[in-house]
């Protein structure tokens, strides 16, 4: 059994006639690089009346915070909120919530 190289060279010597395809381009425009995200702080946080809470920071000011507080919440089926440029998530989910933001694409620590 032949290999798929030698069948379309098989195919190109068969047809000479063929068109050879497309030249590439020297003056395609170049795409624009998107923005960096920033790196987001995972922090642990006790002092909501006894329980701990996950808190996300570090969010620029024109990133949608609470879209990416909706995503968090369903995926880590808790509770949560979005105020004041950070991402509050009830209990301890730090790795949870620094793999569910890497595969968004936000690079995160855990603090």
């Amino acid at each position: 059994m032949d290999d798929w190289k030698s069948k379309l060279s098989d195919l190109l010597a068969a047809n000479p006639d063929m068109p050879a395809g497309e030249e590439p381009c020297d003056n395609a425009p170049e795409v624009a690089k998107p923005a960096k995200k920033p790196r987001l702080d995972i922090i642990l946080d006790r002092k909501r009346a006894g329980k701990t809470a996950t808190i996300i920071a570090g969010f620029d000011a024109d990133a949608d915070i609470s879209a990416i507080a909706a995503r968090l919440k369903q995926r880590l089926g808790a509770g949560g909120s979005a105020r004041g440029g950070e991402i509050l998530i009830q209990g301890d989910r730090r790795n949870d919530v620094a793999r569910i933001l890497s595969d968004i694409g936000y690079p995160s620590r855990i603090i």
